[in-house]
């Protein structure tokens, strides 16, 4: 069985399919017999408030002023948006116990690596990266980002937290700086190719052995797949699915308990839904 928080609450309309997705996700995923769904509470927001700016959380709980309450892209900002937010972070504590337990786990989340300390960006409201490492002190939390995206909010929070460590492994810079516990590797869109990002895996496992991680937490995302308007134009479905079983195969092998979110995705939604269905296949598929 794999462990899975979800709730049909993680919705809400906005001028975006970002939550849509992850709707669209966790109904499927609650037909599949080998799949165990938890359903999160909302997060209380002083523990949002333990590693984000509390001007911002306040301003995303109240809605006011707007333009910091909507910062992170997600218009317009509503109750239904917010509670949907507060248990997708809650999911993502949960998910990290379950994986830390259990050895995998996922949330069925969009991406979190935009959002800084003192707002959020590019639809990541807060970032539930850092949140786990801050809600766990005595845990190395080892985040291998794999949305086309780099991780630029994760990287800068590296430096606030010595027990997170961040690699992004992107097709699209997105400002997304290298520091102590920040490392980038660039496959290029248009003349990289899956042998170079089958090295970049490899160093990142390779690099979470070294430290010493106490959990992976993988962004599996699918905007880099060659159908998506920001993808890779070598990414392709069956390469896609190879990513998946060797990022499984390597953090079993390397008995690092890994949890896992959806992270970022913009091509048609049933295609894209299929996509992200790919990733709990082949983790049920290693780990069951």
């Amino acid at each position: 069985m794999l462990d899975v928080c979800f709730s049909p609450k993680y919705f809400a309309h906005t001028h975006t399919n970002s939550m849509e997705k992850l709707l669209a996700v966790g109904t499927a995923l609650e037909q599949c017999q080998n799949i165990r769904i938890y359903e999160p509470e909302c997060i209380d927001a002083e523990i949002l408030s333990q590693v984000h700016d509390p001007v911002y959380v306040d301003a995303f709980m109240t809605g006011k002023p707007t333009k910091l309450a909507t910062f992170s892209g997600f218009k317009p900002w509503n109750t239904q948006l917010r509670d949907a937010v507060l248990r997708i972070n809650a999911g993502q504590l949960m998910a990290a116990e379950m994986a830390l337990q259990k050895g995998i786990a996922a949330n069925v989340a969009q991406g979190f690596h935009h959002a800084v300390y003192e707002y959020g960006g590019s639809f990541c409201t807060f970032n539930g990266l850092a949140l786990v490492a801050q809600q766990n002190p005595n845990k190395k939390i080892f985040v291998l980002d794999c949305d086309q995206h780099g991780g630029n909010g994760t990287a800068e929070f590296t430096r606030r937290l010595e027990n997170l460590f961040n690699f992004s492994i992107y097709g699209l810079h997105f400002g997304c700086p290298t520091y102590e516990r920040s490392l980038t590797r660039h496959v290029h869109k248009d003349r990289g190719n899956f042998a170079q990002y089958t090295l970049a895996i490899h160093e990142g496992i390779q690099q979470a052995k070294a430290w010493g991680a106490d959990l992976i937490i993988y962004q599996a995302g699918m905007d880099c797949h060659q159908a998506d308007p920001f993808g890779s134009s070598w990414f392709s479905t069956a390469l896609i699915q190879k990513r998946e079983e060797m990022v499984f195969n390597l953090a079993k092998r390397a008995d690092i308990p890994l949890m896992f979110v959806l992270a970022g995705g913009y091509q048609k939604m049933d295609d894209l839904v299929n996509l992200h269905l790919e990733t709990f296949k082949a983790a049920l598929h290693i780990y069951g």
